[in-house]
């Protein structure tokens, strides 16, 4: 596996995935799974994306146990609160919450 880190890139948008992956002729969508509850919502998005395009398939990681119960509504409400990310995420996401939260 090469994870080339100029290749990858996050971008954020506000259309229908399968339509982003149109525009950057992807045809892989990259999804992260806590735990087995987050099973069923994933399977129904990737059913509908496959209806959508079925060029397009969903590749599934899952998260590291130590994070298996964290969302992002946890952490922002952490960063909110002034209290202690180390434990939860990367520095350069520390960072960005801490810009957003104005906590420097």
């Amino acid at each position: 596996l090469n994870l080339d880190k100029k290749k990858i890139t996050v971008i954020s948008f506000s259309s229908l995935t399968t339509d982003l992956c149109k525009k950057y002729k992807s045809n892989i969508i990259l999804r992260g799974l806590r735990a087995v509850s987050d099973f069923e919502y994933e399977f129904q998005m990737t059913t509908a994306n496959r209806v959508l395009d079925h060029e397009i398939d969903s590749v599934f990681f899952m998260t590291d146990s130590r994070f298996s119960f964290l969302s992002s509504n946890n952490v922002k409400e952490i960063a909110r609160f002034k209290g202690e990310l180390d434990a939860f995420v990367p520095e350069i996401v520390k960072q960005k919450l801490n810009e957003k939260y104005s906590l420097n």
